[in-house]
């Protein structure tokens, strides 16, 4: 029997003994991730994912998340099964990031969206979003994409991540014409130099810089990566070496120094990301970004004060023990705002 094979028998096995299993703690309703993992369709949409899924130490199917090649494989099939997504690739340490937490934050930002349009989520191409950050995954785009028909403008200071992001958008005839990328030749601006005079946006999206140096994020993701290996070898079976921990972690998210640090790390960027809103005010609905600190909150309260942000939302996003937040801020009044509901989303 091929390996495809077996795991086929021994996903529909496990899928019948956990049918009643709940889902996964903390993720959005709408969100397809929720579920168990069922690894004998993903292998379906992506075959080479077989060869890293085996039975971890709690008697399921998995893959190995501190082996980096993996994690890569599981999101290829991820966003081949869910989104029908034929191309996607990343080049050699960049950022890998788990699809379940990216599509949260999209349709958190639909309910946001929802709240200032009647209960309505606004889809389709006269939605645009702007990500900064967009990296060269360009997941968050492929995603909103897909699942709400928005477009989407790309923002990024790397070239590499631009072309990887571009390529993508354009092997996928999905995709292509729906997601632009700009390049950000300036790595003090945010929506300088992105949100053109003669354009707007219905919202932005980001994923800041956690870490304030390159020691300090290599630090985490070493720390992370231990964790991964220490847990999956926590309960394991005598003999069973399927999840043994690397005698050096790797970094198996990946990422490059303007996706994991920047001078001042999440406070300074979103600091900056705020002031600069201030001079976008009328051209974009709700400016949005993560917060994975929660100590970063006062100060972003009292920065969103000072800019006259006229409404501030804190949304609270969970998966499993992580968690994290949006927080979203809009300068239009109650009036700007049913003008922009009438010219943008009334079709």
């Amino acid at each position: 029997m091929l390996r495809s094979d077996k795991i086929h028998s021994a996903s529909s096995k496990k899928m019948s003994q956990k049918k009643n299993a709940q889902p996964k703690k903390g993720l959005h309703p709408r969100n397809p991730h929720r579920e168990r993992y069922d690894f004998a369709k993903l292998i379906q949409s992506t075959p080479e994912l077989a060869q890293y899924v085996s039975e971890n130490p709690y008697g399921d199917l998995s893959v190995n998340f501190s082996d980096p090649a993996a994690v890569k494989a599981l999101n290829k099939a991820l966003l081949s099964h869910f989104y029908k997504v034929n191309y996607w690739d990343i080049p050699a340490g960049f950022l890998c990031p788990p699809i379940p937490g990216r599509a949260d934050y999209l349709h958190y930002i639909a309910d946001l969206l929802a709240e200032s349009n009647d209960n309505t989520i606004p889809q389709g191409k006269g939605v645009r979003g702007l990500d900064v950050g967009v990296g060269a995954n360009c997941v968050y785009p492929i995603i909103g994409h897909r699942i709400y028909g928005w477009q989407f403008v790309g923002a990024d200071i790397d070239p590499i991540s631009i072309k990887s992001a571009k390529f993508i958008a354009d092997a996928n005839p999905s995709l292509k014409g729906n997601i632009k990328l700009r390049l950000q030749k300036n790595a003090d601006n945010i929506f300088t130099g992105m949100i053109n005079a003669d354009e707007v946006f219905d919202f932005t999206l980001c994923n800041p810089p956690f870490h304030a140096s390159l020691e300090e994020a290599t630090a985490g993701s070493e720390r992370k990566v231990r964790n991964l290996a220490a847990n999956a070898n926590k309960k394991q079976k005598p003999r069973q070496t399927n999840f043994n921990a690397q005698t050096k972690p790797v970094l198996n998210f990946g990422g490059q120094k303007a996706e994991l640090w920047c001078p001042g790390g999440e406070a300074a960027f979103i600091q900056k990301m705020i002031k600069q809103s201030a001079e976008k005010a009328g051209q974009c609905f709700w400016f949005t970004t993560l917060v994975s600190k929660k100590e970063n909150l006062p100060e972003i309260y009292q920065q969103l004060q000072k800019a006259k942000a006229v409404d501030v939302k804190t949304i609270e996003m969970s998966q499993g023990q992580k968690i994290s937040r949006i927080v979203a801020w809009t300068f239009l009044t109650e009036e700007q705002q049913q003008e922009w509901r009438q010219e943008r989303w009334s079709n």
